[in-house]
Formats: structure tokens, C-alpha cells, sequence
């Protein structure tokens, strides 16, 4: 998780620095962090590009992870692959990972707002895709737990949002 938030530095939206690595048997094969589009200027360059109190400016680190493994090449498919990020993945995220066959997310600390319709989508993604999320909570310098079920994770979701 350390290097989940070592690669989040290199974010360029100050709004969330969200790091995000694939790891596939304990090997990272993939990072990536929340930027802009290649070649368009950054949010701590141009500032924020806001539609609905979200910065539509960026390309969210997972996405970009698995874009990485798009330019180089790197198959995803059914493979063990993990994906271990600072923030819980948005929705949209969790769909892509899924899609491309990623089927374990160890994240750390919550960001956004999820609705109960999305959560109920989330739990259909633990039934019918095999779906483990499981949240990543340090108990002292170099001790830490995974915990939650999803449903757990679930219900941990609504109440960050209703917070």
C-alpha cells in the first residue's frame, strides 16, 4: 500500500492524489495516478475542470494502470492480478478492473460519495463476477489487517457518504 501512495505523489489534481498499482504474484506490473490527458495541461496548471463537483480534468489512476498495460503490451486476463489503491475506486473504476479480469481490490481510505443504487450495483459484481474488495487499515508502523466483507465494505460505503 506504501507504494500505491508513493506512485499518488505524482498526481497532478490536488482535489484526491490517488495512487494505483497491478500486482500479479507479488510483482508490480502496472502503476498509475489521477492526470491529465497526455499533452493537455494539468490541474495544478490550468486549474480545475468541474461538471457536477467532479474535476473531469484527470484520468483516475486505475484507468491509467490499466492503460499502461495497454501501451506495453501486458496481459490482464486471467491472470491473479490485484489492484491496491490509496482511495476505494470509483464505480466506473471498479467496472473497467472487473472487466479486464481483475477480481481482488485492496484499498485504504474512502473518497466520494456512493448512492444506494451504485452499492447494490457493487454487491452485484461480488455475485455474479467473483468480486473481492477488501480494505487495507494499518494498526501501527509495519502492522496491518485486510478487513470487511463486501457487505461490510457496503455498509462502510453508505455511511462515508451519509457522513
Amino acid at each position: 500500500m506504501d507504494i500505491a501512495k508513493d506512485v499518488s505523489k505524482r498526481a497532478t489534481c490536488e482535489r484526491a492524489h490517488v495512487g494505483c498499482i497491478l500486482v500479479d504474484d507479488k510483482r508490480i506490473i502496472a502503476t498509475g495516478y489521477n492526470g491529465s490527458v497526455s499533452g493537455m495541461p494539468h490541474c495544478d496548471e490550468a486549474g480545475h475542470d468541474l461538471v457536477d463537483g467532479h474535476c473531469v480534468r484527470t484520468i483516475h489512476a486505475e484507468a491509467n494502470a490499466v492503460l499502461q498495460c495497454a501501451v506495453y503490451g501486458v496481459p490482464l486476463i486471467h491472470k491473479d492480478i490485484t489492484a491496491y489503491c490509496n482511495y476505494m475506486p470509483c464505480l466506473k473504476c471498479i467496472q473497467l478492473l472487473v472487466n479486464v479480469g481483475i477480481r481482488k481490490i485492496i484499498f485504504e481510505d474512502f473518497y466520494g460519495k456512493w448512492n444506494k443504487e451504485d452499492i447494490e450495483r457493487l454487491m452485484n459484481y461480488k455475485k455474479f463476477c467473483d468480486l473481492s474488495i477488501c480494505r487495507f487499515e494499518r494498526k501501527s508502523e509495519g502492522v496491518f489487517t485486510l478487513c470487511g466483507k463486501m457487505d461490510e465494505i457496503c455498509t462502510m460505503l453508505s455511511e462515508f457518504s451519509n457522513s
